[in-house]
């Protein structure tokens, strides 16, 4: 607020001159400069402390789910399943936050459909372990992507909304369940290091685009494509994992059925997008952007991202039930999705594409 006086004594006047000489504003070339530093810092940010701290995790819980796996093997307990159960979420869980940022490598070697296609027919699950087919990890690899990956392990592990029984798990449906462990756990290692090591190095394109970086030659182009992850991620939730089966009233088409865990996948599917506004471990997101530049669109998204992560709490029953008996819940969810879309696609985008300026 500017103020106006109507006297101003000389003292003050000469204090007012001294003080202003002294904290001059910044120039624009000096805001340019501010601006592009905040720019390389969230690139590094956003690729050591987010993209590649979450594909390590994601390789640690996928050696921990088939280490778990292995003992359920040996000695098939109730109390073995049920820590092969909480591995199974726990790698979920991490899975499910790295589709916030659904580019790169995880896309360049089909990462994602070989570990998270669906949805998933039983009965076709049922026939290929009633089957004489082997099921060694190379079989595993050459079959339909619907029978590889995390959901036919959770159809073995968890049954009906993880009513399964260790007794009721068959020598086959153990000898499958080996392999789709192992073959995941290959795909995540796989992806850590496509991010950390030759030939791929990924986060290198990341960390210096616009200098020596062949995928982006644009500090933009690489905020573009952050960005862009983001728009897909939450319109992948609201129009296609919630809306398709609120269509059709269809819950074989419900993506985490077995387990009922479909409404956490949703919600961390948006975890994951807020972990790549505001950042984490103390690292800078997208968000310093655009708080240096617009604050109020900065509050707009930070907010819009809560509601939409706290109106999953709306919906008390499975998915797969809630499409049936809590439809304007369902709908509220998805419309609050659709309106954080909305603001990433036609405001934060654009932002994107105005003030990146190298």
């Amino acid at each position: 607020m500017i103020k106006r006086f109507k006297y101003v004594s000389s003292i003050l006047f000469l204090l007012f001159i001294a003080n202003t000489s002294c904290n001059k504003a910044p120039t624009s070339n000096e805001t340019l400069a501010e601006f592009s530093t905040i720019e390389k810092e969230v690139l590094e940010d956003f690729t050591n402390k987010l993209a590649i701290a979450t594909y390590l995790q994601l390789s640690v819980d996928a050696n921990n789910l088939q280490s778990a796996l292995t003992n359920l093997n040996n000695n098939t307990t109730d109390s073995s399943l049920a820590e092969s159960k909480k591995a199974w979420l726990a790698l979920r869980e991490v899975w499910e936050h790295c589709e916030g940022f659904l580019f790169g490598p995880i896309e360049d070697f089909d990462f994602d459909p070989n570990m998270d296609t669906w949805p998933t027919d039983y009965g076709q699950l049922d026939s290929l372990i009633a089957s004489s087919n082997a099921l060694k990890v190379n079989n595993i690899q050459n079959l339909t992507l619907s029978l590889r990956g995390f959901h036919p392990l959770e159809y073995i592990l968890f049954g009906n909304h993880g009513s399964k029984k260790a007794a009721e798990i068959t020598q086959k449906q153990k000898q499958y369940m080996l392999s789709l462990s192992a073959d995941i756990a290959n795909s995540c290692n796989a992806l850590y290091l496509s991010w950390t090591s030759a030939p791929t190095l990924f986060s290198n394109q990341l960390i210096y685009a616009g200098t020596s970086s062949s995928r982006y030659t644009t500090r933009k182009d690489a905020f573009i494509t952050i960005v862009s992850g983001m728009i897909n991620i939450c319109d992948e939730v609201a129009n296609g994992k919630m809306k398709d089966p609120f269509d059709a009233k269809d819950a074989q088409t419900v993506e985490s059925p077995y387990s009922g865990n479909s409404l956490a996948d949703f919600k961390n599917n948006i975890i994951g997008l807020q972990k790549v506004y505001l950042g984490v471990n103390g690292g800078r997101g997208i968000r310093d952007l655009v708080a240096a530049k617009n604050k109020s669109l900065d509050i707009l998204i930070t907010n819009q991202i809560i509601a939409a992560i706290n109106s999953f709490s709306n919906i008390t029953d499975y998915y797969e039930v809630a499409i049936f008996t809590q439809r304007v819940q369902v709908q509220q969810t998805m419309q609050t999705l659709n309106t954080l879309h909305q603001t990433i696609e036609n405001q934060l985008l654009p932002f994107i594409q105005q003030q990146i300026k190298d």
